[in-house]
């Protein structure tokens, strides 16, 4: 007779990494609201501009990370995804299947809706939830959530095989070892959202920028390049002006 231990005890889950067959139909996953795609977006573009992507990389959104869990495929697209290095860098890759094609994702993200609890799911059966699938079958290193509206950062990594909350620096930002960069939270307007957003900072606590950033501090360099030049310009004149009241031609002075 079964103890009741045994009796209560999950069943055992069997992971591995087959490759899907070239006929699965891969579901899209419904953008849930029209900000993620911009978050997702701001992160990858500041990274970009910043030098830190390299081809081996994989970095991408709303896209399907793969595991076959007691022989059923199992898919789940998170709203962000970092994977350090991939065996083979595909243009056209539409899912990613760890193990097999490279390295485990090292950071998956999910933006917050109306829809939320899908991202706390530790359900174990088939379909297993979202929290489960991150941190059993794939166990990906940190997993952070993050809710847009109100500026809430969850920040959780893998210990002992279970996610735990970390709470961030004084600077309110978490340090990712795998990045070697900081994630955390900023308030501003960009692409016509003003909002909160997920910002990265390098190792000194320098801001990586995005694009209209550096557009907007090349513009402000140059205005005040222009600004500068216009003073030395007034200061010569008004030289100009006194050397010659005082009868002085100012052709006249030696150039060195």
């Amino acid at each position: 007779m079964a103890t009741q231990l045994e009796q209560t005890k999950a069943p055992q889950l069997v992971i591995s990494w087959a490759a899907l067959p070239d006929d699965f139909q891969l579901e899209d996953e419904p953008v849930e609201n029209a900000g993620q795609p911009l978050l997702a977006g701001a992160l990858r573009k500041s990274l970009e501009i910043s030098g830190f992507i390299q081809p081996q990389m994989l970095i991408a959104s709303n896209f399907g990370l793969c595991a076959t869990v007691n022989r059923q495929f199992v898919i789940k697209a998170p709203d962000w995804v970092y994977v350090p290095r991939v065996n083979q860098a595909l243009c056209d890759r539409k899912s990613y299947t760890p193990n097999r094609e490279g390295d485990v994702p090292q950071v998956v993200m999910e933006f917050l809706s109306n829809t939320d609890g899908q991202k706390y799911s530790v359900k174990r059966t088939y379909p297993p939830g979202k929290w489960f699938f991150y941190e059993q079958i794939l166990q990906v290193p940190i997993y952070v959530i993050f809710d847009p509206n109100d500026g809430l950062l969850e920040f959780y990594q893998l210990e002992n095989g279970r996610y735990e909350l970390k709470q961030p620096d004084q600077n309110g930002r978490h340090w990712i070892d795998a990045m070697n960069l900081f994630l955390g939270t900023w308030q501003g307007t960009k692409e016509a959202r003003t909002g909160y957003w997920l910002r990265w900072w390098d190792k000194i606590g320098n801001l990586l920028p995005w694009a209209v950033e550096l557009i907007d501090s090349e513009h402000q360099r140059a205005e005040q390049e222009s600004q500068r030049a216009e003073i030395e310009r007034q200061q010569k004149e008004r030289l100009i002006t006194f050397l010659r009241s005082q009868g002085i031609d100012p052709n006249d002075l030696p150039t060195d």
